[in-house]
């Protein structure tokens, strides 16, 4: 049974987590990964299927090589399908020293098996609960969602080790945050109450 003062620190971690976007060169001790991917697999799971697994990235040059064949193709869809807001960045996608995993340490693919039909929603709750985790254990989070472009590359895929039989649901990178600037403000949430 969580006290009190659990449930306040539970709600306020969830409150305060926010996608981090500039991280500092310290690395991200193998030990608070398995912490962080432990508290994922608690997260539901459609008839207990479980049908995560998980490739951590440490080589930098590989995330290098996947962001560099990420941003092309990324900036092509935003090209064809201008939305406002979206100049900078493009910009910062032409840019050859811009990173679309922000010189993070670590990236953590959370795959999900092809064969299970809820994979994707299962993966998505288990990569929201590493992303909370993270941030209760001091470290900064961002779901790098254009990542997944890599799975048109084969290339990428092996170097990557990700299975035949299995997707990336969500790219995830985790690191140490850099000076953050503040959080945006929520909107306040529009709900239909129907008793």
């Amino acid at each position: 049974m969580m006290t009190d003062t659990d449930s306040n620190r539970v709600l306020s971690v969830l409150r305060e987590r926010r996608s981090v976007r500039n991280y500092t060169d310290r690395e991200v001790s193998d030990e608070i990964l398995r912490t962080i991917i432990a508290a994922g697999i608690q997260a539901p799971t459609a008839l207990g299927f479980q049908p995560w697994q998980f490739v951590v990235v440490r080589d930098r040059d590989l995330m290098q090589r996947a962001s560099d064949y990420c941003k092309p193709i990324l900036a092509a869809k935003i090209a064809e399908e201008p939305r406002p807001g979206t100049e900078a960045f493009l910009a910062a996608l032409k840019n050859p020293e811009y990173s679309i995993f922000y010189n993070a340490p670590v990236l953590v693919l959370v795959l999900g098996a092809r064969e299970v039909a809820s994979s994707a929603i299962d993966c998505t709750l288990c990569a929201g609960n590493m992303m909370l985790a993270a941030w209760a254990l001091g470290l900064g989070s961002c779901w790098v969602g254009s990542a997944a472009l890599v799975q048109q590359s084969p290339d990428l895929l092996a170097a990557l080790k990700v299975p035949e039989d299995h997707l990336i649901v969500a790219p995830l990178i985790f690191g140490y945050p850099a000076p953050l600037q503040p959080k945006p403000e929520r909107r306040e949430p529009r709900i239909t109450w129907v008793r």
